[in-house]
């Protein structure tokens, strides 16, 4: 499992003083890229295969208030990759230092041409890097229905425009 820790500082407090949900995704994202920068996915790779991440949602559940002062380690954990490596699921859970469990994540996202503006498959090296990480115990291989799941679709609205 990959782990990544971090101090709650006072920037990361909302006004209810306990960790604010943006801390929250920044964690996650943060422990995300580290993962992926020491696993070939830095800068100078994702340039040179013309590759972007995009994450398609990140459902957070919460279990317990985390504090200022408070150290935590965020985990990370392949939860479901699809054949081609299109298609990821990372699943996040927020510890402290006792091992208990204070929130879980679970974000989907793909990866896009950069030129192209189009999904795009992952380069076989760069797709058995990130095959590499701990996989949940209810880990799966991703179809496009997958991403489909919660069946959510814009609905435009013309009479709003500005």
């Amino acid at each position: 499992m990959y782990l990544k820790e971090f101090d709650i500082r006072w920037s990361d407090v909302d006004a209810n003083r306990h960790l604010a949900n943006s801390a929250y995704i920044n964690f996650m994202s943060h422990t995300r890229m580290a993962f992926l920068v020491e696993n070939g996915f830095g800068q100078k790779e994702l340039i040179k295969n013309n590759l972007g991440p995009v994450v398609f949602y990140e459902h957070v559940y919460y279990f317990k208030e985390i504090f200022p002062d408070q150290k935590i380690r965020v985990s990370l954990e392949l939860k479901g990759l699809s054949e081609d490596g299109k298609f990821f699921q990372f699943e996040h859970n927020f510890y402290d230092d006792k091992g208990v469990n204070y929130a879980r994540c679970e974000m989907m996202g793909t990866w896009i041409d950069l030129k192209t503006r189009k999904i795009t498959k992952l380069p076989p090296h760069m797709y058995a890097n990130l095959n590499k990480l701990s996989k949940t115990s209810d880990f799966k291989v991703l179809t496009k229905e997958d991403t489909r799941r919660y069946g959510q679709k814009p609905e435009n609205r013309p009479e709003i425009a500005l």
